[in-house]
């Protein structure tokens, strides 16, 4: 079932089980190993139709991994070769690479970078070698760890992605971490924030974009006013149920409903009647299910904008949302602040890192 979350630019639906499109290279259409086995391409919940790193047409892992070995072993590191493969590999192909390295060379691909590598180029390199699901994990886990939990890390993740994806992020951080996901989310949150978290990891959001129920919209909408605007006091409980668990295209309708009723938009009416963690989630929410291309441009803009950057933040989102709409991301940003987000990577960021980034955002990678 094809997700409904919009993404904006040039295609409102993207297909998160749509796995990955058959690769023609010298006109077969799979994907071949070093010894010229077909290799299955799985279904992946984390790839979309407007990405800008695709499967490599004509990938050769055998090939990959010699030349990562050379970039790396002997004196001086080969950062450019590096950068040039891991940028223009889909991560299942980055997969494929670290288990014939593990297999070639007896080391750990991963580690083998650490050790060679440093600071945001090391921390972006090393982003692109995890998969997706166990990637998000550990920033959920990052965001948890030390004194005091980043919130905006929790909200943006768990906002944002699919049913499917936050069953492979829950699946993935118990094997990882030997722990629940909600537990620790439960542990490091409190209040309405934490019931509305742990609502939207139960993963029961409603997908279907193939139509919406007019009677429920404008009870919704109803519901949402008497729960703010119209009495003393705000019922967070009813925004959380509508705003966690609707489609998207269930709340437009609601949204607009809303505004018909109360005079005011959604947004307005959170901004009034909360405050904190709970009311940047709750616009999150609205965001997401608006556009989350336009959703993610303004994180970007937010990680980059004033004296110094939040290099973690812009990491996070080029990578994570580079095989799914990144493209539409970079429209997104264009539409909204007047500058390409390609020209804005170029200004902010510098030396191997603003490589490595400049090349994930190039189209047709």
């Amino acid at each position: 079932m094809s997700s409904a979350w919009p993404t904006g630019g040039g295609s409102e639906i993207w297909a998160p089980t749509g796995g990955y499109g058959l690769v023609r290279c010298g006109g077969l259409t799979e994907q071949f190993s070093l010894g010229g086995d077909v290799v299955p391409m799985p279904i992946n919940a984390f790839v979309g139709t407007r990405g800008t790193i695709k499967d490599c047409a004509c990938f050769n892992v055998g090939r990959d991994v010699n030349s990562l070995r050379s970039a790396i072993v002997g004196l001086g590191t080969n950062e450019q070769a590096i950068i040039e493969i891991l940028t223009h590999r889909s991560n299942w192909q980055r997969q494929q690479i670290a288990k014939e390295y593990k297999g070639t060379c007896g080391r750990e691909l991963i580690d083998d970078l650490k050790g060679d590598l440093s600071g945001d180029f090391k921390n972006v390199i090393i982003a692109l070698m995890l998969p997706p699901a166990l990637f998000d994990a550990k920033e959920l886990k990052r965001a948890m760890e030390g004194p005091g939990t980043n919130e905006n890390v929790l909200i943006e993740i768990l906002a944002s992605r699919t049913n499917q994806q936050l069953r492979e992020i829950k699946e993935v951080y118990q094997e990882e971490y030997k722990s629940d996901l909600a537990k620790d989310i439960a542990e490091e949150t409190s209040g309405d924030l934490r019931r509305a978290l742990l609502i939207l990891l139960e993963a029961r959001r409603d997908e279907n974009c193939q139509g919406v129920d007019e009677r429920l919209f404008k009870t919704d909408a109803e519901a949402l006013f008497k729960a703010g605007e119209k009495r003393l006091g705000t019922d967070e409980v009813k925004f959380m149920e509508v705003l966690c668990l609707r489609s998207p295209s269930q709340l437009q309708m609601t949204f607009d409903e809303y505004k018909i009723i109360s005079n005011k938009t959604i947004e307005e009416s959170i901004k009034s009647e909360m405050s904190g963690d709970l009311k940047k989630l709750m616009l999150s929410l609205v965001q997401c299910s608006r556009s989350t291309p336009a959703y993610f441009a303004e994180r970007i803009h937010k990680s980059v904008k004033g004296i110094g950057t939040d290099e973690h933040t812009l990491s996070r989102i080029l990578v994570s949302r580079s095989e799914i709409d990144l493209l539409d991301i970079q429209d997104e940003y264009l539409k909204i602040y007047g500058k390409s987000l390609y020209a804005t990577i170029e200004d902010e960021t510098s030396g191997d890192y603003r490589t490595t980034l400049l090349n994930i955002c190039e189209k047709g990678n």
